[in-house]
């Protein structure tokens, strides 16, 4: 074998031997609470309970 095949063997040996050890990449993921419609809706109630009041009562404020 001449020095150049040899070269190429080592660098494809190499190259072997990084691809089997690629990185493993794992990622956990905790669940995300959204309480964002249940106060929405709430502040629609409101709203509307709170118009019906004045409505019924103008002298209020």
């Amino acid at each position: 074998m001449t020095k150049r095949a040899i070269l190429l063997a080592l660098v494809a040996t190499g190259a072997l031997g990084a691809a089997a050890c690629t990185p493993t990449v794992r990622v956990k993921v905790d669940p995300i609470n959204i309480y964002a419609k249940l106060d929405a809706d709430v502040r629609v109630r409101l709203d509307k309970e709170v118009q019906s009041l004045i409505q019924q009562n103008p002298n209020l404020f």
